[in-house]
């Protein structure tokens, strides 16, 4: 039974989107909550290929315009979520998406990663400074972080250099972490590469500021 569920996946996105405004009538959130779910599932699968195939671009349904590039592991809270290339509306919609301009997760600068706070990025009210967070990138290499702090910013001023020394990583959701309505601030969560002989990055350098998704 299990097989054959897992056989009609790819049929189960477009279907959710025809039925979309029947479930808006149960309520937006059970709408996003259910194609964030189903979304996740299908993204493992091609996230998984996409390793098999040394890091090539796999598409998890046929239409769609993004692709998984790395799994975002919270060990702590129990947590992992698949995250795309690029971090438009629509593949927010899917899951977090890696925010243009900044390098992948252990490549020298800024790693950024933005989605929402409803859904795959609601795991960052749960994570507190020293805890782990790993990403394993779809060419396999695996990066590990520590946690340092979080901040709030404005989306059009985030203060985040992606070109700063070392190998540091972000994760921005919206802000406040229980609010309903989009607002203009971000809540940002700041983690530094575990390996020692990694510095830092200066997160807080003024030059070549990131902006983020809106």
């Amino acid at each position: 039974m299990l097989g054959a569920a897992r056989r009609r996946l790819p049929f189960l996105l477009p279907a959710l989107a025809a039925g979309s405004l029947g479930l808006v009538l149960c309520g937006q959130g059970l709408w996003i909550h259910a194609k964030a779910a189903v979304a996740q599932v299908l993204l493992e699968r091609a996230f998984d290929q996409s390793l098999r195939q040394g890091g090539a671009p796999v598409r998890p349904w046929s239409w769609a315009d993004t692709w998984p590039t790395a799994r975002i592991v919270f060990p702590r809270q129990g947590e992992r979520v698949i995250a795309l290339d690029g971090a438009s509306g629509q593949a927010l919609a899917f899951g977090p998406g890696h925010v243009a301009g900044t390098p992948q997760a252990g490549d020298r600068g800024t790693a950024v990663y933005a989605a929402h706070r409803d859904t795959h990025f609601a795991v960052l009210a749960k994570v507190r400074p020293g805890d782990p967070i790993l990403v394993e990138r779809a060419d396999g290499k695996l990066a590990r972080f520590e946690v340092v702090g979080a901040r709030v910013v404005r989306w059009d001023a985030s203060g985040l250099d992606p070109h700063a020394p070392g190998r540091g990583l972000v994760l921005a959701t919206c802000w406040p972490l229980d609010a309903k309505a989009r607002g203009p601030m971000r809540y940002v969560v700041m983690a530094r590469p575990i390996d020692a002989s990694l510095a830092l990055s200066d997160l807080h350098n003024r030059k070549g500021m990131t902006t983020l998704t809106r």
